[in-house]
């Protein structure tokens, strides 16, 4: 029965393997491999027309591509970040040579807090990083106008952010650099990999040097870089991929739809209000287990687990508590009350293309109890 197999909070996307297959005949005939090779060339090209944005660099991972949006501006100093995501934002920070700073989060986005950046600035703050949590945008022109105000760079995480619009258009946008993760737990995927989206021309060709070592040409090296670029074998499969990527969110979305449906009733159990002003690609569903509740978050998480379902607390514990940070002035608990109250009580049901509505059924009944 479909219902019983084990049910993740994301099931990889896969491409039908006919599909694929002419393309990797392709490659091991022409021996191929890596360093811009045609379909490496073919995926940014496509992406830049899909996402509606001019200046694409493909790169071997999210957390690569962070490290390198910051080496491309020399930045030196403390980074502005949330403590509400993933480990891989704040370790990029540091692996880059900089200090992270945490702030607050809004308490209905779920994002960095505009309210609270300047209170967080010191004489070293050098940029702004937020990220666009599961894919809701964060106040862009908040944080554009903060930023401009004190001549900060803002280089987004936007590792959840495939495919997402605003009213003005790709999400990608916005900042100097934003970077999209292409991890197999996401809406697009290569594997492994992920893309920069540059401002302008410039920038682009910097990071496109970056990402191979700082090599020009056989005999110049213009700067200190590192090998971060996506293969042949990633780059074909996202070529198969974007494809089907529409019919990926679209299914993604009845999904979502039908947990709203059926949650609706489901006391102390909160679904994020859906955002206005923007699109949604349907990477996660987060739910809020609230005070009211019969039972705790974790008394839940604990439940579904048992029957097969591994929901997940994205993103408890926060950053700011692992030992690496824990220490920080911004780090403090009460510098970040909302942080703290929302990592105990979310929980992140499974939600893939191919979720049935049966299963949700079920998982729907063991939350109700």
């Amino acid at each position: 029965m479909a219902a019983s197999r084990p049910l993740y909070v994301t099931r990889p996307a896969l491409p039908p393997l006919d599909e694929l297959r002419p393309l990797l005949e392709d490659i091991w005939q022409s021996r191929i491999l890596s360093n811009d090779g045609p379909y490496h060339e073919q995926l940014e090209q496509a992406l830049a027309q899909y996402l509606g944005v001019e200046y694409v660099s493909l790169v071997a991972n999210a957390t690569l591509g962070l490290i390198m949006a910051q080496r491309q501006g020399n930045l030196a100093g403390e980074v502005l970040t949330t403590p509400f995501s993933f480990v891989g934002t704040t370790h990029a920070i540091q692996l880059a040579g900089l200090t992270p700073v945490f702030v607050d989060i809004d308490p209905v986005s779920l994002n960095l807090d505009p309210a609270r950046i300047e209170a967080a600035m010191t004489p070293h703050t050098q940029a702004i990083m937020p990220v666009h949590i599961f894919g809701r945008a964060c106040d862009t022109t908040a944080i554009n106008t903060l930023a401009q105000r004190h001549k900060l760079r803002v280089i987004y995480d936007a590792a959840h952010a495939f495919g997402v619009n605003d009213s003005g258009g790709s999400l990608l946008r916005h900042g100097d650099l934003s970077v999209v993760s292409f991890h197999a737990t996401k809406v697009f995927n290569t594997f492994e990999g992920g893309v920069i989206i540059s401002a302008n021309a410039e920038t682009k060709a910097e990071i496109d040097l970056l990402r191979n070592f700082g090599i020009v040409d056989e005999l110049t090296v213009a700067s200190i870089g590192m090998n971060a670029k996506m293969n042949e074998f990633c780059a074909a499969l996202g070529v198969v991929q974007l494809r089907h990527i529409d019919r990926l969110i679209a299914r993604r979305g009845e999904a979502d739809l039908r947990y709203r449906q059926m949650l609706n009733d489901v006391k102390g159990v909160r679904c994020l209000s859906v955002p206005t002003g923007q699109s949604l690609n349907y990477y996660n569903f987060p739910i809020l287990v609230e005070p009211d509740a019969p039972f705790t978050r974790d008394e839940l998480y604990e439940r579904l687990r048992a029957e097969g379902v591994y929901a997940r607390r994205y993103f408890y514990p926060l950053i700011s508590d692992l030992p690496m940070y824990r220490d920080l002035p911004s780090a403090k608990p009460a510098n970040l009350p909302v942080a703290q109250a929302v990592a105990k009580q979310i929980l992140c049901l499974p939600l893939f293309p191919d979720l049935l509505a049966d299963e949700q059924q079920r998982i729907v009944e063991l939350i109700a109890g």
